[in-house]
């Protein structure tokens, strides 16, 4: 278990009495139940998860239907407003006048 780690029995223990230190004795149930609730909803969220994708994959669906061909009908041409152009008005500098 603790080979992924490479930790040995003396350090797991070193490990353990400073989390006694830090904490206190009275603390350290409090933060053992908080690990096991949280370790424990991971491990639901984790199972409803996988369950809802092998569920998903499992269902088959249908094949697509195809719908039947329909005639196309031809497009309406569309008439078009005549637009002149705008005329433009020729301007004059407006700087001073020498």
């Amino acid at each position: 278990m603790f080979g992924l780690f490479n930790l040995g029995g003396g350090e797991i223990i070193l490990i353990l009495a400073l989390v006694l230190i830090l904490f206190g004795a009275k603390k350290l149930p409090e933060l053992a139940k908080g690990l096991g609730t949280g370790i424990k909803e991971f491990k639901k969220a984790t199972r409803e998860v996988t369950e809802e994708v092998s569920s998903a994959m499992d269902e088959t669906s249908a094949p697509p239907r195809r719908l039947p061909p329909t005639n196309p009908t031809p497009p309406t041409p569309v008439e078009t407003a005549h637009v002149e152009p705008a005329q433009t008005v020729p301007q004059t500098p407006s700087g001073p006048k020498a």
